[in-house]
């Protein structure tokens, strides 16, 4: 099943070799043999280690960034570029966690394909899973990774597009510990200064593409062109980060930012650059006497569709909000169950709950499955925003 990012544009951009210090000065891993290259010099390209094992076998080496890994989320990213047309064997081995991602190919970096069940054979070795996989290779470079590769230059091509939008407009929260750009959008009915705020923040883990994946057709659902939409830009401003790591973006990492940090459990510490920009813009809201805090949705992935809330009887403004949403999105998509976890990790320095107990709003981790078909993902998102927009609408306004 072919699937894609919708972003012809940023082909280019992900093919081409990136700059040393998008990949990371010395981190590119190069091995080769009689038939085809390897290497990982581009944007989220990433192996620990690769030997050849004759003219068609390469051992691959994964490890995480950091040890012990704090979740499993066992990233690799790396292109064959073939001398010849013929079939290569990769042993993807790990040091930690095991295989989890299926294998992922793409000649252009934009348009993906999941690797056929013939060609991967998962087994079982000294308790960790590990992967071999076979590729038929042609006569161009192939993208073979855990997830479809996503990287700044995706959210710059479709931030520029999106802010298009009379009613868009592209801002920068920040710079990342290593200088990257840590873009942000902000949507409401142009020439309007909405008294409530709604944000929207994603890839605080680098391997969560389904999250980003969710994300972008959310906010395209926020500003389209049909009557909900108009009423809600009128009355509420959206505020979204949608790549609030970008550091463990390019350097694929399997977790953490370049300060060996989880950012998702830094909140609160705010020991990082990213989650200390975050606290700034959610402080700043709070101390504008013209602007009320009145949602906040961090997107994420995981091994299956779940959305992460606060229980119910957590008191917030507006009331009830997220089982009135929920339950509005299970009405109108009812072939999709619904899978809502309100007592998921409350103890955590996440955002999920910091943002409730210092600011009093509902909160959610808007959780994607990591192998949910990417169509489906997409319906959900116009759906799940459409159903949030018409719940926020039905609250009462601050006075």
């Amino acid at each position: 099943m072919a699937i894609s990012i919708w972003m012809a544009a940023v082909a280019l951009a992900v093919i081409l070799p990136a700059p040393a210090h998008a990949a990371g000065a010395g981190d590119n891993i190069r091995c080769e043999t009689e038939k085809v290259t390897l290497d990982t010099a581009f944007p989220s390209g990433n192996v620990a280690s690769c030997e050849a094992s004759g003219s068609k076998r390469i051992n691959v080496t994964l490890v995480p960034e950091d040890k012990p890994p704090i979740n499993c989320s066992a990233w690799y990213a790396f292109r064959l570029t073939p001398r010849t047309p013929g079939k290569i064997t990769l042993n993807l081995d790990y040091e930690a966690c095991g295989h989890r991602y299926w294998p992922k190919t793409s000649s252009d970096g934009v348009n993906w394909d999941y690797l056929p069940k013939k060609f991967v054979k998962v087994e079982e070795v000294d308790g960790l899973k590990r992967a071999r996989i076979t590729v038929k290779l042609k006569n161009v470079p192939l993208f073979v990774s855990a997830q479809e590769i996503f990287p700044p230059s995706v959210y710059r091509a479709w931030l520029d597009q999106t802010a298009q939008s009379s009613d868009a407009e592209g801002w920068l929260l920040g710079k990342s510990a290593e200088g990257r750009d840590i873009p942000g959008l902000n949507i409401r009915t142009n020439g309007t200064e909405p008294l409530e705020q709604v944000v929207l923040i994603g890839r605080q883990h680098p391997p969560e593409v389904t999250g980003a994946l969710a994300i972008l057709p959310f906010v395209e659902t926020l500003l389209a062109d049909t009557p909900l939409a108009k009423r809600y830009r009128e009355r509420f401003e959206t505020i979204v980060v949608p790549m609030l790591n970008p550091d463990g973006v390019v350097r694929g990492h399997w977790r953490h930012s370049t300060g060996h940090v989880d950012l998702n459990r830094d909140w609160g510490p705010f020991t990082q650059p990213e989650t200390k920009l975050m606290k700034a813009l959610l402080d700043g809201i709070e101390k504008d006497l013209n602007k009320n805090l009145r949602l906040f949705v961090d997107f994420h992935s995981t091994k299956h569709d779940i959305f992460y809330t606060i229980p119910d009887d957590y008191q917030t403004t507006p009331p009830l909000f997220l089982k009135n949403w929920l339950d509005l999105l299970q009405q109108r998509t009812p072939d999709y169950e619904v899978n809502r976890d309100a007592g998921h990790n409350l103890g955590q320095p996440n955002s999920k709950n910091y943002v409730h107990k210092r600011y009093g709003v509902p909160t959610m981790t808007y959780e994607m499955g990591d192998e949910t078909d990417r169509q489906l993902l997409r319906k959900i998102a116009i759906a799940a925003a459409t159903a949030m927009m018409e719940t926020l609408l039905g609250t009462e306004a601050p006075r």
